[in-house]
């Protein structure tokens, strides 16, 4: 099941989601090259819901910031390309690892 929040919502209301939802992991795509410092944000709102739910961020990110946002927390990027199959196999992977 995905449940999509829509555009210009707050990491607040990510992580509110997330745990109202009992969400297995949370999924952002930015693209407005604002993805490190939205990332901490919503890592910051999931830590402080006690939401402990794999974050994945997709969209405009550079390969150099990549790694910085794995360094943060993040559970897996996809990048501007990343093929359909591939992001759904990433997403399941982190929701129920036991199946991957």
């Amino acid at each position: 099941e995905v449940i999509y929040l829509g555009l210009r919502v707050t990491p607040a209301q990510i992580a509110a989601a997330a745990v109202a939802e009992d969400a297995d992991a949370v999924g952002i795509s930015v693209l407005s090259g604002a993805h490190m410092p939205i990332a901490e944000q919503v890592l910051a709102a999931l830590r402080a819901a006690g939401a402990g739910v794999p974050l994945a961020v997709g969209g405009t990110i550079p390969a150099r910031d990549a790694e910085a946002l794995r360094r943060l927390g993040v559970a897996e990027v996809f990048p501007v390309g990343t093929a359909l199959p591939d992001a759904v196999h990433g997403m399941l992977r982190l929701a129920r690892p036991e199946a991957a």
